[in-house]
């Protein structure tokens, strides 16, 4: 029987605030209006906590067919917004009071900024009398949030809600996707007026999100493959929120290209597909980013040549021509220099490039990237002997296997975060969720939440470190109340894991700050009526991720890693994109040291003469 707190925060079957209901001409405050204009763009759910300047609104909701997910903290609410529009494609919807609350939601809005996701986040403001007065709970959160949002709007009027909140909802979804604040005033949700929903299309002046190439650059384009003999294509964020896996899987098809994907673009193309190189960048596979070295022709399908990308601009892939297929112009030739940009939406691009390209093979160049290589095999920890420890890249092979590949993963920010990209092979897309260009830590848990939400029949994992859980931790209360079902991975070493790494490689060996004290979580699980359990060696691993599974209720499995394994390969930051620091090659495992020549530079002289992959410990 659900509490008398759960039920009003659920939607109802049936209201009259539905949106046939609102065709003909009726009184309603700006409170209801909100929710009214909620209904009609779709939505079904938002991410929320109450407070004075929102209040209204939320005494209006019950009325209407929206479940309210009462979260413990504002940031979780933003991320579980987030979370929902990465898995569905659909724009997530948090809401929150003024000043504090407001500010709450700072964080998981830059972060879905950073990363091009459709989110509305509707916040209260102080009344429009007040503003100014530094009245209590008063934040501007249009100056505050103006870096970070896509738009934002305050709201003084209550005509003004309906309009505001329509406008929102197109900017967030059209172009390149991004979040918009919605700020409205106390006394605009507490007016009345004569209203009725107006559902003409959207017009706004000077705002131009479509574009589209000219035919005599889909032939050059055309011409640019024909020529290529070295190409590979860059499977970007843009080409998932796009839907155009299966125009590229296509394009593939046709031209044998292989593919290399950002760690936004993970899923866009089937990770077994043959021609699927992996990941590229600081935590890429090497023969990739050997390979982005020597290829003639560049393919940059919905993504921005970053930092993590890239390594060292000044030398990166010198040899190669460059078309970039990319719907924001402000990215073209932002950071690296492109011979043909295609300005526009990718699937609509490929289909139009599609007709124009000839099928073609590519086996010398696949050859040579298969020897590329080379000595991976050996130096690959899947080919490693566990010898009874408990290796984070270990549990998530496991994890792919168990769970054949299918889940829907949601990582943190850290090591677990690369290892996670690099050892569970996602074929579809939309099923790898992760804070990229911001890396937020916390991310996981609430972002899975939202992602359940949205995919309520998909088995949701959420894989994350000791210290990221740790910040949003309190979202497992938020699991218990609204009954929201995630498995949780926590990769527990015992350290904030890629600061710890870095101090290895750069700082001398000094953990400084970084070894860090968590509580029991299995415990912590059964204080909250979830499920615990505790992992130490590899062949308890299947047990328990089959018991999770079975379980109704959020499960924490507490997998006690190796403390000081280490992330490979590495592209130090500014570094060439091919100067990777490498895995030691399984010799160290009889006590040699870490060899020099994988370590550039100052990391040579400073990494303790011992191999963390195979021993732990502190260092001397």
């Amino acid at each position: 029987m659900a509490s008398p707190m759960k039920s009003i925060t659920e939607p109802r079957a049936s209201s009259s605030a539905s949106p046939e209901a609102s065709a003909e001409l009726q009184t309603l405050t700006g409170s209801q209006i909100i929710w009214d204009t909620l209904v009609h763009e779709g939505v079904s759910v938002v991410f929320g906590y109450p407070g004075g300047a929102i209040m209204p609104a939320y005494d209006a909701m019950p009325a209407y067919p929206i479940r309210h997910v009462l979260v413990r903290h504002e940031q979780g609410a933003a991320h579980m917004a987030d979370g929902y529009a990465r898995a569905s494609g659909k724009v997530g919807v948090c809401i929150a009071t003024s000043g504090p609350g407001a500010t709450n939601l700072v964080t998981g809005i830059a972060n879905a900024m950073m990363d091009s996701i459709p989110m509305v986040c509707i916040t209260g403001q102080v009344s429009s009398h007040l503003i100014g007065s530094d009245g209590f709970q008063e934040v501007d959160f249009t100056g505050v949030t103006l870096p970070i949002t896509k738009h934002n709007i305050l709201v003084t009027r209550t005509q003004d809600i309906m309009p505001a909140i329509r406008q929102a909802f197109y900017i967030a979804s059209s172009g390149r996707p991004g979040p918009v604040v919605v700020d409205i005033t106390k006394d605009a949700q507490q007016g009345s007026i004569e209203y009725r929903y107006d559902s003409s299309p959207i017009r706004l002046p000077g705002y131009r999100p479509e574009h589209h190439p000219v035919p005599r650059e889909i032939e050059k384009a055309a011409e640019m493959i024909k020529a290529a003999k070295r190409p590979i294509i860059f499977c970007g964020h843009g080409v998932i929120e796009a839907n155009a896996t299966a125009q590229l899987l296509e394009f593939v098809q046709k031209t044998n290209f292989p593919v290399a994907a950002t760690l936004l673009g993970l899923g866009g193309f089937p990770a077994t597909h043959p021609l699927s190189l992996g990941m590229m960048g600081m935590h890429g596979e090497a023969w990739v980013n050997t390979a982005i070295q020597e290829a003639d022709l560049i393919i940059a399908m919905g993504m921005r040549f970053d930092d993590r990308v890239t390594g060292n601009l000044k030398t990166y892939a010198q040899n190669a021509k460059k078309i970039h297929i990319e719907l924001d112009p402000a990215e073209i030739n932002k950071n690296v220099k492109v011979e043909l940009p295609l300005v526009g939406d990718v699937r609509d691009i490929l289909r139009m490039l599609l007709p124009q390209v000839e099928k073609r093979s590519c086996d010398e160049w696949n050859a040579h990237i298969t020897e590329l290589k080379g000595s991976t095999a050996v130096r690959e920890i899947q080919s490693l002997p566990d010898n009874g420890r408990l290796f984070a890249a270990h549990v998530i092979h496991d994890l792919w296997r168990h769970t054949q590949g299918k889940a829907l993963v949601v990582t943190d920010v850290g090591q677990h975060q690369m290892w996670e990209a690099q050892y569970y092979k996602h074929d579809y897309p939309r099923k790898l969720l992760t804070s990229g260009g911001a890396g937020t830590m916390g991310f996981a848990l609430p972002a899975a939440m939202g992602a359940r939400m949205a995919c309520p029949g998909d088995e949701v994992w959420v894989v994350v470190g000791d210290g990221g859980f740790q910040m949003t931790a309190c979202e497992l209360a938020t699991c218990a109340q609204e009954d929201i079902k995630v498995n949780i991975a926590i990769i527990n070493n015992g350290f904030l894991g890629m600061v710890r790494q870095w101090q290895q490689f750069f700082y001398g060996g000094r953990y400084v700050a970084t070894p860090i004290k968590s509580p029991d979580f299995v415990k912590l699980a059964d204080a909250h009526g979830l499920k615990g359990l505790r992992v130490t060696k590899r062949s308890e691993v299947q047990a328990a991720v089959e018991a999770a599974r079975s379980f109704k209720e959020t499960c924490i499995i507490d997998f006690r890693v190796e403390q000081e394994d280490s992330v490979y390969p590495m592209v130090p930051a500014g570094a060439d994109l091919d100067n990777m620091i490498r895995r030691p090659v399984p010799v160290a495992a009889a006590g040699g040291e870490i060899p020099s020549e994988e370590l550039p530079g100052e990391a040579q002289k400073d990494v303790p003469p011992h191999n963390p992959i195979f021993e732990t410990g502190k260092d001397n």
